[in-house]
């Protein structure tokens, strides 16, 4: 009794034309089996494509897949390009784009190798942008940069050279120009909240409110109590 071979047929797909996308740089790869093939061009040289070249499965799958993992890398790229991201940020974007999970994770390695992820640069150029532009408390740059996929540790190690009383003094610099018409009392509550809105604790904002008032030569009314 002759035995029947069950193993799947393999196909080879013969290139029937290709057409230059002018878009992106692609290329579509027009197979006999009416299935076009969309690349960039890259991926088509690199596979030395030509019009009556004839592919297996494997071949189309693996064309596919790196063709996938030139997509996301290129799309990563474009993401740093907008602003710095930490490696969480990153993930979350390419995530949403739809990349799937072995191309997301082949596509952050490739990141790293190029030195293009870097969560401590990262955690480091935050710090300094945030103080140089937008002074604001210790815990609370911390916590955007936790809110940003930053480990802990890199957080704190990060934020451990701003000074909350300098840094509490030149945000309130800026703010209190629009306020020097004001009452005292309506001086300090505007500009503690300001303060403790940017992270600020009661301690280091009483004692700035109180030294900006001065230094603009104005004594604090003695009848006037804290809140």
């Amino acid at each position: 009794m002759t035995g029947e071979d069950n193993s799947p047929t393999r196909r080879h797909l013969r290139v029937t034309a290709l057409e230059q996308q002018s878009r992106r740089r692609g290329v579509k790869v027009y197979l006999d089996d009416g299935a076009p093939l969309v690349m960039s061009l890259e991926i088509c040289l690199q596979f030395h494509l030509r019009v009556g070249d004839e592919l297996s499965d494997a071949r189309v799958a693996e064309i596919k897949d790196v063709q996938s993992q030139h997509a996301a890398l290129q799309s990563a790229m474009r993401l740093l390009t907008y602003r710095p991201r930490s490696e969480a940020e990153l993930r979350d974007r390419l995530a949403q784009q739809g990349v799937v999970a072995g191309v997301l994770e082949a596509t952050i390695a490739r990141m790293r190798e190029l030195r293009l992820i870097d969560d401590e640069a990262f955690a480091r150029d935050h710090v300094t942008r945030r103080d140089r532009t937008s002074p604001r408390g210790r815990r609370l740059v911390a916590s955007e940069l936790r809110a940003k996929g930053i480990e802990r540790g890199i957080a704190a190690q990060s934020v451990a050279t701003l000074v909350d009383d300098d840094a509490a003094y030149r945000a309130a610099l800026r703010r209190a120009i629009p306020l020097a018409a004001l009452t005292y009392t309506q001086f300090r509550r505007r500009l503690t909240d300001f303060l403790l809105r940017r992270g600020f604790d009661h301690e280091v904002t009483r004692a700035v409110v109180a030294r900006i008032w001065e230094e603009a030569g104005r004594e604090a009314p003695t009848d006037d109590g804290e809140d």
